[in-house]
């Protein structure tokens, strides 16, 4: 059978993406600088198979747009707010301090200003994913340090949108006016309105589309999504999820001439405001993956590993901007406002690497001929090269920083899983397989009366269900899977089977003469149904449910829950209580 070069690429892609991801984890290196590597064995300057370079751009694409779309779902304004005293001024000044490094450098090379200020833009900054990383594995995200870096982080990811808007818009005028660069467009050429004409219509385009999602898009993408979950079908809640985040980028660059990586971005912005954020993080999480694997990939394909010898002392020199250069920048600013010298150095290092905005730059400032193709390999090379460094510089601030003596004792506070856990985070767990339907049955309305309703007879309702049969209590057992199905049986409950989330099953389980209705299923927008149709058939009936986040609890609550249960809390709790008992057995929890 013949195979096409899309095959070609996405397999030889992944597969070496996997290869040297997995080597670079075992080096303790971030797996991103595999990925960018597998790129290069790929691509047209090494031997071997090469992979088609168009088809590498139109995947990369979309690892943009979801690459974005992940940055905006994961945005926070309150962690901004937090730090804003020191985060926004102190992240625009070190872009600007970066980017006149840059600038210099670029001047020296010959290549002229704007090419410089596009350079120097992609050097000033960090890699959301490996600071995250470097954070989280430390558990400093949730110190005052680690929030200022957060912070700082959120203020350069803005400004980097707001560079991905206009350097188009500043390429079109430099280019003539002939709106190729898609900046003013067609309007720019007609009335020729320079470069301040063009930056303005572009800004005014960008705010009728702001304008256009907080007015529109804020009503209709939340209530669109609260929708689709109370349909009960998780496949559909991952299809609608991909649906908006690709939706709205092309929207966005359609009818308003923005950027696919703006409209992404504020769909992704949007839609965290709905409390089934959590929940859409965790659907898209391994799409968005792949694909920005594969974007790293058609990155390292445009890497020429000769500028290694080509142009050491400029390789040098970008390499000492990253490392040192923006750090130093970021070390005086965090000093000047008086915070310790280990909260100054641990910014710093965590600054100390460049990545997925720098390649968009790159890849831009190519396109539309701002930058130099020099420029693209010396941003690469320098990215690959920081971001295996940047371990080595946290390893010597953990040696050489000096002690911080007030956070040292209070430590043992510090690791809450009550408070910690709500805490939205870029890497979210995948989500447990979802079980393969059963097939139809016959629902027969239950005779029971003052019953209690377990929804779920998995590893909760199980344990659940078993206590309750054990306390005398009239069982019924919402469940879809044969194994539960024959375990709720056994323990001597009625069953209803089939989906909860569907009316006619709940309609069956007497909800108006139950007790109580404990929802002990995992997934939040099933069990979110299943609570709103509860609690309109019976108003008064107290409803227990699961949740494993701050903002399912919220979700449920909104519902129709009486009282929410998050794991994580109760099991902090549990673990609480046994301070200062000594000698005293934990008694078995369902928790």
């Amino acid at each position: 059978m013949h195979h096409g070069p899309l095959i070609a690429i996405i397999v030889m892609g992944l597969g070496l993406a996997f290869v040297f991801g997995a080597l670079a984890q075992k080096f303790r290196v971030s797996p991103l600088v595999g990925y960018l590597l597998a790129g290069v064995a790929v691509g047209p300057f090494t031997p071997g198979f090469v992979a088609d370079q168009n088809l590498a751009n139109d995947l990369a694409e979309i690892g943009v747009i979801l690459l974005m779309f992940g940055v905006g779902l994961h945005f926070s304004l309150k962690d901004l707010l937090s730090v804003r005293a020191i985060a926004v001024p102190g992240a625009l000044v070190q872009i600007a301090a970066a980017t006149l490094l840059g600038l210099g450098l670029a001047l020296l090379l010959g290549w002229g200003i704007v090419a410089g200020l596009v350079f120097g833009l992609a050097l000033s900054v960090a890699s959301t994913v490996v600071l995250l990383r470097a954070l989280q594995e430390r558990r400093i995200v949730q110190t005052e340090k680690g929030k200022i870096a957060v912070g700082w982080l959120i203020v350069e990811d803005l400004a980097m949108v707001l560079a991905l808007v206009m350097i188009p818009a500043v390429a079109d005028v430099l280019d003539g006016g002939s709106g190729a660069a898609s900046g003013g467009g067609p309007l720019a050429t007609r009335f020729d309105l320079g470069l301040w004409g063009v930056l303005g219509l572009t800004l005014a385009k960008v705010a009728a589309f702001v304008a256009f999602m907080l007015i529109v898009g804020r009503r209709l993408i939340p209530w669109l999504l609260h929708w689709v979950a109370h349909t009960g079908s998780r496949e559909l809640f991952r299809l609608a999820v991909l649906a908006i985040a690709l939706g709205v980028a092309y929207l966005a660059a359609s009818l308003f001439g923005v950027s696919f990586a703006l409209g992404a971005f504020f769909a992704g912005m949007i839609l965290s405001e709905s409390p089934l954020s959590h929940r859409a993080a965790e659907e898209s999480l391994p799409l968005r993956d792949a694909f920005a694997v594969l974007f790293f990939v058609s990155v390292g394909m445009l890497f020429d590993p000769s500028i290694l010898l080509r142009a050491p002392l400029p390789l040098i020199a970008t390499i000492a901007i990253i490392l040192f250069g923006k750090s130093l920048a970021a070390w005086l600013i965090v000093r000047a406002f008086g915070k310790p010298d280990s909260v100054a150095l641990t910014i710093s290092a965590s600054l100390a690497q460049i990545g997925e905005f720098s390649f968009i730059l790159a890849g831009l400032g190519v396109s539309l001929k701002l930058l130099p193709e020099q420029g693209r390999d010396l941003i690469l090379a320098g990215a690959i090269l920081s971001i295996v460094l940047n371990p080595l510089l946290f390893k010597l601030v953990d040696r050489f920083a000096p002690a911080e003596p007030a956070p040292a004792k209070p430590r043992p506070a510090e690791p809450r899983p009550a408070e910690a856990a709500p805490v939205p985070q870029p890497e979210v767990p995948a989500a447990a397989p979802e079980p393969e339907p059963a097939p139809e049955r016959d629902i027969a309305p239950t005779e029971l009366s003052d019953h209690v309703v377990v929804v779920g007879y998995g590893r909760v309702g199980s344990l659940l269900g078993a206590g309750l049969a054990a306390m005398g209590e009239s069982l019924l057992v919402i469940e879809d899977q044969d194994d539960g199905i024959a375990a709720a049986r056994r323990d001597g409950a009625e069953v209803l089977a089939g989906n909860a989330a569907d009316p006619e099953v709940l309609a069956a389980a007497g909800l108006e003469r139950a007790k109580r209705l404990f929802v002990a299923i995992p997934g939040s927008f099933e069990a979110g149904q299943v609570c709103e149709q509860a609690r309109r058939r019976n108003p008064g009936l107290p409803i227990v449910a699961r949740a494993h986040s701050a903002a399912e609890v919220e979700h449920l609550r909104q519902c129709g829950a009486s009282r929410t249960i998050m794991g994580e809390a109760e099991i902090a709790r549990a673990m609480l209580a046994l301070c200062g008992r000594k000698g005293e057995e934990p008694a078995p929890s369902a928790a």
